[in-house]
Protein backbone atom coordinates (compact mmCIF):
# COMPACT_ATOMS: atom_id res chain seq x y z
CA UNK A 1 0.00 0.00 0.00
CA UNK A 2 1.15 3.53 -0.81
CA UNK A 3 0.14 6.29 1.60
CA UNK A 4 -0.08 9.66 -0.15
CA UNK A 5 -0.34 12.71 2.09
CA UNK A 6 -0.23 16.45 1.60
CA UNK A 7 -2.19 19.63 2.08
CA UNK A 8 -5.44 20.42 0.31
CA UNK A 9 -4.94 20.76 -3.47
CA UNK A 10 -1.28 19.73 -3.36
CA UNK A 11 -1.55 17.28 -6.26
CA UNK A 12 -2.18 14.04 -4.37
CA UNK A 13 -4.77 12.66 -6.79
CA UNK A 14 -2.68 13.65 -9.79
CA UNK A 15 0.26 11.80 -8.26
CA UNK A 16 -1.89 8.69 -7.81
CA UNK A 17 -2.90 8.97 -11.45
CA UNK A 18 0.78 9.10 -12.42
CA UNK A 19 1.10 5.68 -10.75
CA UNK A 20 -1.39 4.31 -13.27
CA UNK A 21 -4.71 4.79 -11.50
CA UNK A 22 -7.67 6.43 -13.21
CA UNK A 23 -10.51 8.47 -11.70
CA UNK A 24 -12.72 5.37 -11.82
CA UNK A 25 -10.20 3.56 -9.58
CA UNK A 26 -10.62 6.10 -6.76
CA UNK A 27 -13.27 5.93 -4.05
CA UNK A 28 -14.14 9.22 -2.37
CA UNK A 29 -14.18 8.52 1.40
CA UNK A 30 -15.96 5.17 1.07
CA UNK A 31 -14.67 1.64 1.44
CA UNK A 32 -15.54 -0.35 -1.66
CA UNK A 33 -13.81 -2.56 -4.21
CA UNK A 34 -11.83 0.25 -5.86
CA UNK A 35 -8.06 0.06 -5.28
CA UNK A 36 -7.57 3.71 -4.20
CA UNK A 37 -9.26 5.58 -1.38
CA UNK A 38 -8.99 9.35 -1.24
CA UNK A 39 -10.25 11.87 1.32
CA UNK A 40 -9.52 9.56 4.25
CA UNK A 41 -9.88 12.58 6.54
CA UNK A 42 -13.54 12.92 5.47
CA UNK A 43 -14.23 9.26 6.24
CA UNK A 44 -12.75 9.64 9.72
CA UNK A 45 -14.68 12.88 10.30
CA UNK A 46 -17.99 11.02 9.99
CA UNK A 47 -17.19 8.81 13.00
CA UNK A 48 -13.83 9.63 14.64
CA UNK A 49 -14.33 7.00 17.33
CA UNK A 50 -14.39 4.27 14.64
CA UNK A 51 -11.10 5.27 13.00
CA UNK A 52 -8.97 2.44 14.49
CA UNK A 53 -11.39 -0.12 13.05
CA UNK A 54 -10.61 1.13 9.52
CA UNK A 55 -6.93 0.11 9.62
CA UNK A 56 -7.16 -3.45 8.28
CA UNK A 57 -9.52 -2.51 5.45
CA UNK A 58 -7.27 0.40 4.45
CA UNK A 59 -4.20 -1.82 4.38
CA UNK A 60 -5.91 -3.89 1.66
CA UNK A 61 -6.05 -0.83 -0.61
CA UNK A 62 -3.30 -0.24 -3.15
CA UNK A 63 -3.18 3.48 -2.27
CA UNK A 64 -4.67 5.71 0.41
CA UNK A 65 -4.79 9.48 -0.01
CA UNK A 66 -5.24 11.82 2.95
CA UNK A 67 -5.03 15.54 3.57
CA UNK A 68 -2.60 16.59 6.26
CA UNK A 69 -4.80 17.79 9.09
CA UNK A 70 -2.32 18.35 11.93
CA UNK A 71 -1.21 21.86 11.04
CA UNK A 72 -2.84 25.20 11.62
CA UNK A 73 -5.28 26.38 14.21
CA UNK A 74 -6.60 23.77 16.64
CA UNK A 75 -10.38 23.48 16.21
CA UNK A 76 -12.59 24.80 19.02
CA UNK A 77 -15.21 22.11 18.43
CA UNK A 78 -14.40 18.89 20.34
CA UNK A 79 -15.65 16.65 17.52
CA UNK A 80 -13.40 18.44 15.00
CA UNK A 81 -10.42 18.06 17.36
CA UNK A 82 -11.18 14.37 17.77
CA UNK A 83 -11.49 13.91 14.02
CA UNK A 84 -8.17 15.61 13.46
CA UNK A 85 -6.45 13.55 16.15
CA UNK A 86 -7.90 10.24 14.98
CA UNK A 87 -6.96 10.98 11.36
CA UNK A 88 -3.39 11.65 12.45
CA UNK A 89 -3.21 8.51 14.58
CA UNK A 90 -4.60 6.40 11.74
CA UNK A 91 -2.08 7.87 9.30
CA UNK A 92 0.75 6.98 11.70
CA UNK A 93 -0.40 3.36 11.74
CA UNK A 94 -0.80 3.32 7.97
CA UNK A 95 2.64 4.84 7.46
CA UNK A 96 4.24 2.23 9.69
CA UNK A 97 2.83 -0.59 7.57
CA UNK A 98 2.88 1.05 4.14
CA UNK A 99 5.36 -0.02 1.47
CA UNK A 100 5.87 3.64 0.61
CA UNK A 101 4.81 7.00 2.01
CA UNK A 102 4.79 10.02 -0.29
CA UNK A 103 4.21 13.62 0.80
CA UNK A 104 3.25 16.17 -1.83
CA UNK A 105 4.04 19.86 -1.57
CA UNK A 106 3.08 22.13 -4.49
CA UNK A 107 2.69 19.06 -6.69
CA UNK A 108 6.22 17.84 -5.93
CA UNK A 109 6.34 14.33 -4.47
CA UNK A 110 8.80 13.57 -1.66
CA UNK A 111 9.19 9.89 -0.81
CA UNK A 112 9.58 9.76 2.96
CA UNK A 113 9.45 5.98 3.25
Amino acid sequence: MVLIIGSQASGKREYAMSLGYAECDMADAVLDERPVLYNLQDMVARAPECAPALLEALLEKQAVICNEVGSGIIPVNARDRSSREQTGRLCVLLAQRAERVVRLVCGIPMVIK
